[in-house]
């Protein structure tokens, strides 16, 4: 049996876990001279690259000296808590990044949390040591007591660590050591990650932790071989969650070494390889010895916490900038997403709409701006929270809000949150200028708050949240104040008219927009909805007036992106998401059905 180490990467998010893996790849001498290598290669998505974040995790190999080390790089958003919490039952030991500036933030709690209870013993790594305001023993203090208070044994307690600055490509032991390469960090992951526990000689068992989908050979299942040995075309029993059983073989047998997949013939114990040949494949199924089946225990896999309707483009323009606008196209497309995609749920409510579930808006709006790229044409209605009855008590989730602001913005910050009934459960300054603030706050209360957010903190804060727990039901939360404005024509949108309304509200669209009846081009700066014209050109005459020639000057107008239409919009508007535009709407686009609607 090789020498085999199995780590995750957990961190919350920017905490540099792709970067240190980058590092990790290029110092084990794992590419070749010639292999031209860009930043951040573990985020191989578009939108991964944009945002900067990890999404799906993903898992890469590197051999150093004699040892084969399998690293799994995790999201750090709260929203894909899921993906992280499956790939720790995994793994052997953790590697816990933690900003040697920021130091202990809310997703670092809730993944440090899951570790332990697996009981790893996590390697700390206090990374950005290179930042001018970094205080690393501070930073060391804060995982000690958060540890403590996760209830941590004592040999979790003792944990080791390691000072890096990922970006530059250094790590060491002692703050006052030279800065050489990442070679402490190979040593300390080889003498403090124990090998894995099965035999080659036991009977096979491995599980499915992630999947993945080929047009050619179906189904993948990423899995974890925790005892046994595998090779490929080999007689196997697949047993699912829910108890059945099917045999089959594997076709396809797939070992991991740098970024590149490779045909293997067989692989042993320790060892994570991906396996097709079976259809129903599931993450948390178990594939064992059809002569001595054992399967392992089945992963807990968290419960979506919003839903938001995906329904067909009803609008004058629909068709006009997409490929795939039919009920029917969603729907494949929606069923491909859920074959990978185990986090989220979808079900066709009729009519062209389907109610997508998953763990917060990101996670929604990365599948929407995914479709939206690939030509897909469709509406998306406000995100609403997920309510369950829990021994006879109507229950909403709730989340842990983590809030860095500016001390003297923090008055505003609480005053807003306590509409949103948000309860503050601490508040301490971090020296900087700075306070943190926790709160829990019903997840509902979340909805629509970011860009408030932003605004009132003169887009110096930074909000983090993650899931707490289902408790009852709390009152109603407020909404909206401002009202929109509706367009009453259908045309194209001219300078004139814009200019004549800019003074009623902030705008949506620009000269020269497609307009219709029913879509919204603004906001009202009071509270109701207020019907305008925005293609009324000018009227022109053949008489000279002083004055009706000034120099139209238009404010540019607030662009929307796809979170910011989704937390905007209140219950009777749709985000009209096509791979040109994203426009906002009433759900009800004739003006008096949307006036006989509101009364009922």
């Amino acid at each position: 049996m090789e020498n085999i180490r199995n780590i995750a990467v957990i961190a919350h998010v920017d905490h540099g876990k792709t970067t240190m893996v980058d590092e990790l790849l290029k110092q084990s001498g794992t590419f070749t001279e010639h292999q031209n290598i860009g930043e951040r290669v573990m985020d191989s998505n578009d939108i991964e690259r944009e945002r900067g974040i990890t999404i799906l995790s993903k898992n890469t190999a590197i051999r150093y000296k004699d040892y084969k080390i399998n690293i799994i790089d995790t999201p750090g958003h709260a929203d894909f808590g899921g993906e992280v919490e499956r790939v720790l039952k995994m793994v052997d030991g953790v590697l816990l990044l933690v900003d040697a500036q920021e130091g202990v933030m809310p997703q670092t709690k809730f993944v440090v949390k899951k570790a332990l209870s697996l009981g790893l013993r996590p390697i700390v790594v206090v990374n950005k040591i290179d930042k001018p305001a970094a205080d690393p023993d501070r930073v060391i203090n804060e995982i000690f007591d958060l540890f403590v208070a996760l209830d941590a044994n004592d040999e979790q307690l003792e944990f080791p660590i390691v000072y890096a600055a990922a970006k530059n490509g250094y790590a060491k032991h002692k703050l006052e050591d030279e800065n050489i390469n990442m070679e402490p960090l190979f040593e300390t992951i080889i003498a403090h990650v124990p090998a894995p526990s099965g035999k080659d000689d036991n009977p096979l068992q491995l599980q499915v932790f992630t999947l993945d989908y080929d047009n050619y050979v179906g189904k993948i299942g990423i899995a974890r071989i925790f005892n046994g040995k595998i090779s490929k075309n080999q007689s196997v029993m697949l047993a699912k969650a829910d108890g059945s059983k099917t045999t089959g073989r594997i076709s396809k047998l797939i070992g991991f070494l740098g970024l590149e997949r490779t045909d293997i013939d067989n692989a042993s114990s320790g060892d994570i390889v991906a396996i097709a040949g079976f259809d129903a494949l599931d993450v948390g199924d178990s594939v064992v010895d059809p002569n001595n089946p054992m399967p392992l225990d089945p992963l807990h896999i968290e419960e979506p916490t919003l839903s938001v309707v995906f329904s067909v483009n009803d609008g004058p323009l629909s068709g006009t900038e997409g490929k795939f606008v039919t009920s029917n196209k969603l729907d494949e497309r929606l069923e491909s997403e859920m074959k990978t995609n185990i986090a989220m749920r979808y079900e066709n409510i009729g009519e062209g709409k389907f109610k997508v579930s998953g763990r917060g808006e990101l996670q929604i709006t990365i599948l929407a701006e995914n479709m939206r790229r690939e030509g897909f044409e469709f509406c998306l209605g406000r995100p609403e929270v997920i309510v369950k009855e829990i021994d006879g008590v109507k229950c909403e989730p709730y989340e842990l809000l983590v809030i860095d602001a500016p001390d003297d913005c923090t008055g505003a910050v609480i005053e807003k949150l306590g509409k949103r009934k948000a309860e503050m459960v601490s508040m301490n300054p971090t020296g900087d200028g700075q306070t943190r603030i926790e709160f829990e706050i019903p997840a509902r209360g979340l909805i629509g708050f970011r860009s408030q957010f932003l605004t009132d903190t003169k887009g110096e804060g930074v909000m983090n949240h993650s899931f707490l727990e289902f408790r009852p039901l709390s009152g109603s939360v407020e909404h909206r104040s401002n009202g929109a404005l509706v367009s009453m024509e259908n045309g194209v949108a001219l300078a004139y008219s814009l200019f004549n309304l800019q003074d009623r509200g902030v705008l949506f669209c620009e000269p020269q927009t497609k307009v219709y009846i029913g879509m919204i081009i603004g906001e009202h700066s009071r509270p109701n909805d207020l019907d305008v014209n925005p293609i009324k050109g000018k009227n022109l005459t053949n008489v000279r007036a002083s004055g009706s020639d000034d120099a139209i000057k238009l404010v540019p107008p607030r662009k929307l992106s796809l979170e910011r239409a989704l937390e905007w919009i209140e219950e009777d508007e749709l985000v009209e998401v096509t791979p040109v535009n994203i426009r906002v709407r009433k759900r009800y686009l004739d003006p008096t059905l949307r006036k006989r609607m509101a009364k009922k």
